[in-house]
Parts: C-alpha cells; structure tokens; sequence
C-alpha cells in the first residue's frame, strides 16, 4: 500500500488487531490463535481515535496536546543555533523539580559553506579541545548532542545549549543510571581528507542544567561500527548494543569498573545457546520461520577480539563465531527488568520485529553458563497498517511500550500493552520519521522528536494515566 493511503488509514481509524503483542499473553489464548492459523491478534482501546490537527504536525487523541520548544535554526542560550536532525533522546530529574533532556542530532559531515551553523561568534569561540573531530580542508562535523532544561508545570523551556560537538551521525542511544546520556554515532568513516579522526564510537554525555560543553572522550572498548541505541541494566552495570545493519550483531559490553565506561571493559555478541550462527530475521516467507514468535531461548555472548574494527568487521567476526543475526537493530531499551529492542525490516514482510531479553540473575558472571539469559521474539509485524519499521523505543512509567515508526511521511506513535494489545498514540502529518521518545520523570509529559522539515522536539500533555486504569 502506498504511502497516502497508509496514512488515510492511520487517520481514520485505530490501530488493531494485526500480530503478537508484547506482555504475558495466556496459553489458552495463544492456542486459541494458532488453531486458526494466527498469531495472536490483539487489539486496545487505548486513548481513542486520533483528532485532526490544524496545524499540520502531528496527530493525537482527543484532550491531548502538543507544544513545539526547540526547533532547528532557533538561537539557543548559548549563543548557538539548534543543530540540525534531532533523533534520540532521554529524560532526567533535574534540580527544583525541572527536567533535563539530552538530544542528538543525526548531523553528517559538511562544508562549512553549507550552514551559517559554523558562522556564529560563539561558534567561532569554542575551544579546540571541545571538538571531537574539527574536520579536515573546510568540513566540520556538525554532529553532537544538546540539552534543554524543561520546566513540566508551566510547560515551559527554560534553556537549551550545545553539550557535544565534533562528532557525526549521532542517531539514537540511551540513559545511564547514574544520569547521563550515551550518544551513539551511527556510521565508521575514518580518518582521511575530510575527517582528522575515525568515528563509529560512543560518547558519555552527563544531564547537566547548567550550559556547557563536555570533553568529547570515545568510548573506544564499546566497539567501533554503526552504532544505534544501548540500554543499561541497572542490576548489573552491563551495556547492551544494537548494530543498524541488515546483518548485525546485538552487543554487550562488561565494563571493568560499574558506572565508568570510559575504563574499558569486554566486548561480546549474543549467540543463541546450541544453535550457533542463528538468522532471527524470517526473511523466508515459506515454511516455519526460523525464529518463532513467543518462544524463549537460551543465550550465550561470543568475545569479540579487536573492538576498533578498523576494517568494519566484528559482525563478520561475530557470526562466524556463532553470533546471531538481526535486521536492523535500532531502538533500545530497559524496562520492566528487561531489555526491549527493535529491529526495522525484520520479519518475513520486513516490516519490524521486536525482541524482548531477560537477563540472567548471574549477567556477566560464571553463573550465566548455567542460568543464562532468554531472548524472545514478541513481535512480527505481517500488517503495514499496525506497524512499519520500527525504530526508538522507551517504556511508560505504567510498563507499556512506545515505538516510534520510521516511515518517512506516514510514521507513528505506537503504543503496546503488557498484555499484548495494541494503540496508537499519534501519527505526524509531515514528511519525517519521529525518534527519541521519553517520558519526563514526573511522568506528566511525553518528549518526541520531528527529525526533520525542521527538526523540532515536542512536549506532549494529556490524560496518560487513563490508560493506567
């Protein structure tokens, strides 16, 4: 179906029954399902039909709104102006009661001719030292992170300001717990006429309310490849990885000391335990699927030898060690003590899969060789309508999960229940995916970003807890 008709569809209806939700659906019910030669179709009420918007921008139910508080070009407190290619993003307790949000932007290498970015006084005056990469023979790296400072009550920004800069393609990543950002860079280009240093690594960015730029230190041990979102399971201190490539790996890293990762650690890849070399992609549309759905199965993490990958290679490495195999691994993210994440054609239609990992109570210790951890494949999507590459993803403070679609002008908000049901939360009117989905800690407001046409980051107010009840 093409893109207009699929967003008439969105537009004029809910989003139903269609596959296998997340959560803990009954025997009785999948059985039930499986005699009829589905997969567990399910459906919510969620918060209702979706309203016009006479702007333009983004759809939602009835009694919700949106407020637009920083846009692409806008002139921040720093004196800078927004960046462009706003993408994932996380939400942080700051002090008084306000929220911090820390932003990437997905921004690629460019001539200093191409934006008046690089033009500004207070662009001119940032230290060297405050650059990543300052870019070879004219070209910057417009890459990077900001932060915004987020008053929830008055729904009010109280100021936003570069916090990261020199690096490139910053695309998603994922909160610690001990209160910073991990800003991934999704690409591996390396040092040449353009660059002065390779990229493809993760950055350690603290939520902080007052203005200022961190020393840009990569976090080479975490592996050098195309980055996309980590997730941290607080138990453990363990940082897990998606690769954004149609045959990537789903990493972890077991840093040498908890809450440092600038002090390095082992870099491994998930394998499915006695069966080495696993395709969860489903990519055959005859016969059983390789990876079926609501199934849990044993794993076991493959040592990757050369982090830095300098010839782009630890997935290679990987699989011929018997790592398995994902399509496009994007969002990541932990809740309900486990670890959800996505991956964006996966599935025999190629329109998304979405796995859910439950570590082991021994993660990262010898304990896991005989208690390991279970992955599981919770959804398929087989209906473009339900869902359509999925990308970020976070969990609601009540435990439901809210994917955001990758779809050019046709991408949505998607809700799914702990019990499986699906709804949909908003559908944007313009020609952008939306990325970087987070609740702000008082759970009143849901940040999401319009990536491009312009960039812009959105609070968005409603009856939230109505799904609750």
């Amino acid at each position: 179906m093409n893109t207009q008709s699929r967003r008439q569809f969105v537009k004029d209806s809910l989003f139903s029954a269609g596959f296998v939700g997340l959560g803990l659906c009954s025997l009785n019910h999948t059985l039930a399902a499986k005699s009829k030669g589905k997969t567990g179709h399910l459906s919510a009420k969620g918060y209702g039909p979706l309203m016009n918007d006479p702007n333009g921008k983004l759809r939602l139910p009835k009694g919700f709104s949106y407020k637009t508080i920083s846009q692409r070009g806008e002139l921040m407190d720093d004196g800078l102006m927004v960046p462009p290619a706003h993408d994932g993003m996380a939400a942080f307790p700051g002090p008084n009661g306000l929220t911090l949000l820390v932003r990437n932007h997905e921004a690629s290498s460019m001539h200093e001719n191409d934006v008046s970015y690089f033009k500004s006084d207070a662009w001119k005056s940032i230290e060297k030292s405050k650059l990543y990469d300052s870019g070879a023979n004219g070209t910057h790296c417009p890459g990077g992170t900001t932060t915004l400072v987020f008053d929830t009550r008055s729904q009010t920004l109280k100021r936003h300001y570069l916090s990261l800069i020199g690096t490139l393609r910053n695309c998603s990543g994922g909160p610690t717990p001990w209160g910073s950002w991990i800003t991934c860079e999704e690409t591996i280009e390396r040092a040449g006429d353009k660059l002065a240093k390779d990229h493809g690594y993760n950055f350690e960015v603290p939520a902080n309310a007052d203005i200022g730029i961190v020393d840009p230190i990569p976090l080479i041990e975490m592996g050098r490849f195309n980055h996309e979102a980590v997730a941290i399971d607080p138990a453990s201190g363990i940082v897990y990885q998606t690769e954004d490539r149609h045959d990537g790996l789903i990493f972890r890293f077991v840093p040498n000391k908890r809450g440092q990762l600038a002090k390095g650690g082992k870099l491994q890849a998930l394998a499915i335990k006695g069966a080495p070399a696993t395709d969860t992609r489903n990519w055959e549309e005859t016969g059983e699927p390789t990876f079926p759905e609501k199934s849990s199965f044993d794993v076991e993490w493959i040592d990757i030898v050369e982090p830095t990958a300098p010839e782009d290679d630890l997935r290679y490495q990987g699989f011929e060690k018997g790592a398995a195999r994902f399509a496009r691994g994007e969002g990541m993210h932990y809740g309900n003590g486990e670890i959800y994440f996505a991956c964006t054609n996966g599935g025999a239609k190629q329109f998304g899969q979405v796995f859910r990992y439950k570590p082991s109570a021994f993660e990262g210790m010898k304990g896991e060789l005989n208690e390991p951890g279970k992955l599981e494949l919770f959804i398929e999507s087989r209906d473009m309508e339900l869902m359509k590459a999925c990308d970020n993803l976070t969990v609601a403070p009540w435990g439901d999960i809210v994917i955001c679609e990758d779809d050019g002008g046709s991408s949505a908000l998607v809700g799914i229940t702990q019990e499986g049901s699906m709804y949909s939360i908003g559908h944007v009117d313009m020609d952008s995916e939306l990325a970087g989905a987070c609740f702000s800690p008082d759970g009143t407001t849901l940040f999401v970003n319009i990536q491009r046409n312009p960039g812009q980051t959105l609070a968005i107010t409603g009856p939230w807890r109505s799904r609750i009840g």
